[in-house]
């Protein structure tokens, strides 16, 4: 077809689409249990919006840095360019400030825009499709009411053309996005059901922990297949698993522990990194203790991807060479002149400081892309209102050679009982160049 044919098809899809959108858009508000809520909502309902937000983490992806709240601007990266979410302020020409409630619900769980074009996948919608009426409706009522307007034209996206072009998104949305649901019986408070509910929906939990697939969809959005919440890879890091395998998920975490880490970003088992640090920080510390207490009912239902498995065994040996100088080899005495004044020859780290690298879950994870980071760029632990101590880990690039990396983080996934596949300076130096970390030190490399 050629370029004239092209661009007429684009344009007679985009009238179709807009068409249909206009039409279902009438028959919606007739019929919507969401119509009738403008401006001026009472303050109950506000709250409760507020609260949502939070449980969305709506501040993270529309708040660029520095910048003012849910004012957008903030680059997303992609495979096809980096797009800058919106203004969601309530300013009513370079936000939201012109929607109804049924735009807004348009947007936030069928991912159409006030104009009928679709929305990047970026915008957790098919997710969102899971949250009820009920709660947009208190979302709406905070986002009009709650948030100071700022006047913050939206960024265009650095997507080239033809990838810029919206109408096949329309497509995307048909085939991946599920749905939205309606309003149901409220779960009791601290249930698993509740869990279930902010897991899938405003929690967004599976955009980043579950595997994505040739059209960077979700693989599942269904609880039943295993793959879902079964780890996946986000900006370099490994979003881990959250299902019940023992070696690599949550399988040796109990309710207590996933609530206390949801709620503080550290326990006896990890601590919080990456994205997940922005998470606890601007979402879950805000959580109820029973929503918390209801997703941790919910992840431990999960069963393991694996099926059975036995748990993994501490194992002393590796402790005892270390504290009697005979550990040999590059991947020993790297950990020993890099890593051990904070996580301890025993691997055992200081509870609720270093975390603990003997049996971590993060660490027994097949892959080992969240460790390679974290030794490239070092990281931080979030800063919240139940553990306010704010502690950090330099990165390690201009000091490791990759070798040197790939040798302490093999020493590491095979020491103190930990079971995980060597690390190799190839790995390491292919994420070295996609995360534009400093480069290696001019030496020769070990081994």
């Amino acid at each position: 077809m050629n370029r004239k044919k092209l661009a007429a098809a684009a344009v007679s899809s985009a009238i179709v689409a807009a068409a249909a959108w206009a039409v279902q858009a009438l028959a919606d508000h007739a019929a919507s249990p969401l119509a009738g809520v403008t401006g001026g909502a009472d303050q109950q309902l506000i709250e409760r919006g507020r609260y949502l937000a939070q449980v969305g983490d709506c501040v993270a992806c529309h708040t660029a840095k520095g910048g003012k709240p849910f004012a957008g601007g903030l680059g997303i990266a992609s495979p096809i360019g980096t797009i800058y979410s919106s203004n969601i302020t309530p300013d009513e020409k370079t936000g939201i400030g012109g929607y109804t409630l049924q735009a807004f619900d348009r947007a936030v769980r069928h991912g159409i825009a006030k104009d009928g074009s679709t929305l990047y996948p970026a915008m957790p919608y098919a997710s969102y499709a899971k949250v009820e009426p009920s709660d947009v409706k208190a979302l709406y009522a905070y986002f009009m009411n709650g948030v100071q307007p700022v006047s913050q034209a939206n960024r265009a996206t650095d997507i080239p053309w033809p990838l810029s072009m919206r109408w096949p998104l329309r497509f995307w949305r048909m085939i991946f996005a599920p749905a939205a649901v309606a309003d149901g019986a409220p779960p009791p408070e601290g249930s698993a059901a509740r869990g279930r509910y902010l897991v899938a929906g405003l929690g967004h939990c599976g955009e980043c922990h579950t595997p994505r697939g040739v059209g960077l969809q979700m693989k599942t959005l269904s609880d039943a297949d295993p793959l879902y919440l079964s780890g996946g890879v986000v900006d370099g890091y490994l979003a881990k698993s959250l299902r019940g395998d023992v070696k690599d998920g949550l399988g040796a975490w109990s309710e207590a522990d996933i609530a206390a880490f949801l709620k503080s970003g550290r326990t006896g088992h990890a601590a919080a990194f990456g994205g997940m640090k922005d998470v606890v920080e601007d979402s879950t510390q805000h959580m109820s203790d029973a929503d918390l207490t209801s997703i941790a009912r919910y992840l431990k239902t999960l069963s393991p991807i694996r099926g059975p498995e036995g748990a993994l065994r501490p194992d002393e040996t590796v402790a005892l060479e270390l504290r009697a100088g005979t550990g040999a080899g590059n991947g020993a005495l790297t950990y020993v002149d890099n890593c051990a004044a904070c996580h301890r020859t025993s691997g055992a780290g200081y509870g609720g400081t270093f975390p603990k690298l003997g049996l971590n879950s993060v660490v027994n994870s097949d892959d080992p892309g969240s460790l390679i980071t974290l030794v490239l760029k070092g990281g931080e632990m979030p800063w919240t209102k139940a553990a306010p101590t704010h502690y950090g880990m330099p990165g390690f690039a201009d000091r490791l050679t990759d070798r040197d990396i790939a040798d302490v983080l093999t020493f590491v996934r095979s020491s103190w009982g930990n079971r995980a596949p060597a690390v190799t300076a190839e790995r390491v130096a292919k994420l070295r160049k996609a995360l534009g970390a400093a480069p290696p030190p001019n030496r020769p490399e070990n081994g």
